[in-house]
Order: C-alpha cells, then sequence, then structure tokens
C-alpha cells in the first residue's frame, strides 16, 4: 500500500473511533465471504464492519487518543464501528459468535477507553435503547397519572360533598339560609318593659 493510501486509511480509522458509539475489535480467521456479508447483515444499521490491517489501526487509535488497544491487535482483524445502539450492536456480534466459533471477540473501545473482551460481551448483557425508553415511557406515564389522580381526587370528593349538600338543603333549606340562628320575636308578642313588670306596692305612710 502507497504511504498517501496508508495515511488516509489511517485518517479514515480515526475518524470511525473518534465518531462512533463503541468499536469491537474481532478476529475473523475461518469465516468465509458469505459468513461476512451475513455479519454486516445482521448488525442492520447499528454498526459497519470492516477488515484493517492492525499497524493502520494501531495508529488511528493513537491519533484518536486510544491507548491499551496494541496488545489485541495480534491475527486478522476486523472491526465493527457501532453508531447506533451498542446494547444491540454487541448482542449481534455475540449471537453469531456463538453461531459461528471462528468469530471471535477480542476486546473494543467505549467512550475513548479500551475494554478487553469481558467487558464487550457484558456489554451485549445491558438492556438495548428502546426497551430503556419503552420503561422510562411507562414510568413516566404512571407517575402522570397518579398525580392526575391526586389533582382529580379533591375535586371529585368536593363535587360529591356539594351534591350531597344541595340535596338536602332542597329537603330542608333552613341548612343553608338563616341555619342556626335564633328565630326574630313577633311584634305583637313584644310587651313593654315598664307595662310587663309588676305594680309597685304604695309606699308606707
Amino acid at each position: 500500500m502507497a504511504r498517501s493510501d496508508k495515511t488516509a486509511k489511517v485518517a479514515e480509522l480515526k475518524e470511525a473511533f473518534s465518531e462512533s458509539a463503541a468499536v469491537v475489535l474481532t478476529e475473523y480467521r475461518g469465516l468465509t465471504v458469505k459468513d461476512l456479508q451475513d455479519l454486516r447483515r445482521s448488525l442492520g444499521e447499528n454498526a459497519t464492519y470492516a477488515v484493517a490491517k492492525n499497524t493502520l489501526t494501531a495508529i488511528a487509535a493513537k491519533d484518536a487518543g486510544i491507548e491499551g488497544i496494541e496488545d489485541s491487535l495480534n491475527g486478522p482483524t476486523a472491526l465493527a464501528f457501532v453508531s447506533g445502539d451498542v446494547a444491540a450492536a454487541t448482542k449481534g456480534l455475540r449471537d453469531f459468535a456463538k453461531a459461528n466459533p471462528s468469530l471471535a471477540i477480542k476486546g473494543g473501545v467505549l467512550e475513548g477507553r479500551f475494554l478487553d473482551a469481558k467487558a464487550v460481551l457484558k456489554l451485549a448483557d445491558l438492556e438495548s435503547r428502546e426497551v430503556l425508553l419503552s420503561k422510562m415511557a411507562g414510568a413516566m406515564q404512571a407517575n402522570l397519572s397518579k398525580a392526575a389522580f391526586m389533582l382529580n381526587a379533591p375535586l371529585s370528593q368536593g363535587a360529591r360533598v356539594f351534591g350531597a349538600l344541595q340535596s338536602a338543603a332542597e329537603a330542608n333549606p333552613s341548612l343553608i339560609g338563616g341555619a342556626g340562628s335564633a328565630p326574630a320575636a313577633d311584634a305583637k308578642d313584644e310587651t313593654p318593659a315598664a307595662e310587663a313588670a309588676p305594680e309597685a306596692a304604695p309606699a308606707a305612710e
């Protein structure tokens, strides 16, 4: 490969390292061309899968600020650059490796840090983005329903109280108008205090 071609390939790999959500390093020794096509198809839009030379990959990773990747760059290496859901992509690689033992996961890169093969496989056990979003949406909906119930409950209870009070008031208007006040005295029954008092006995002479 000409020097200019190597420089261009390193720049391409560096950009892929920098822009990917994660990178998985694999060894594809023993896989056929059809197997590789099936692997790329299984990854769908979550990742791109490309074969790369170890020396150029090491240089590109170093230029991207990634350390510790060199020890995993032995044997034929192909890189899965994950642009979408990391959990979904690593699940796809793990499941493909189970069905095709010739594919070996050697390590990976997440947020600029190198991960060994065990750590990469743990990513496959994480819940996918869709599942997490679904759970989050369910939790938010439950909280909103609970809040709506708490806000509406006093109003509905108040409506029931006012409804009962209205029915009672129709049967007995005194419950609302003048309730609790003493009835006014009839004017005809009122007797002046002077007339009501008994006549005083004549003073002794």
